[in-house]
């Protein structure tokens, strides 16, 4: 995946303005709070849940065959914008420990609330996840 900035515009901090894929098989990732696999919440606190809503969007992104440098898209849904600001340097570590050095494109929109309770924050990914090798037969 290519990111694609335009010339003259300032460098983006945490993401890509656009992100040019290969051809792929898309997977559109559902939006994913912070909760463990049996959907409950381990904490009501906006970084946990964070760490724990990018851990989910990965997960469903391995289960079909791709990694964290597939993802070229993200949406994120946060129900606290002060917090958020104020997290922001912890939130980059768990970025960088669970996505390494990959940034999709990016939004950020706050809202009033989420439909899972007490959910701080959910992300919706789409991934690009390249073609399985073809295994030659006997």
């Amino acid at each position: 995946m290519t990111p694609i900035e335009p010339d003259g515009w300032s460098k983006p901090i945490g993401y890509a303005n656009g992100i040019l894929t290969p051809a792929g098989r898309l997977l559109f990732v559902a939006g994913q709070v912070g909760w463990n696999e049996s959907q409950k919440f381990e904490s009501a606190e906006l970084i946990p849940q964070f760490a724990q809503a990018v851990k989910n969007v990965l997960a469903v992104v391995r289960k079909a065959g791709g990694n964290a440098e597939h993802i070229c898209r993200m949406t994120c849904f946060c129900v606290d914008k002060d917090a958020y600001l104020a997290a922001r340097p912890q939130l980059g570590g768990i970025w960088r420990e669970l996505m390494g050095r990959s940034y999709p494109a990016m939004s950020m929109l706050f809202v009033t609330d989420l439909l899972d309770s007490p959910g701080m924050i959910e992300i919706e990914a789409t991934a690009v996840i390249p073609e399985p090798p073809e295994h030659g037969g006997s």
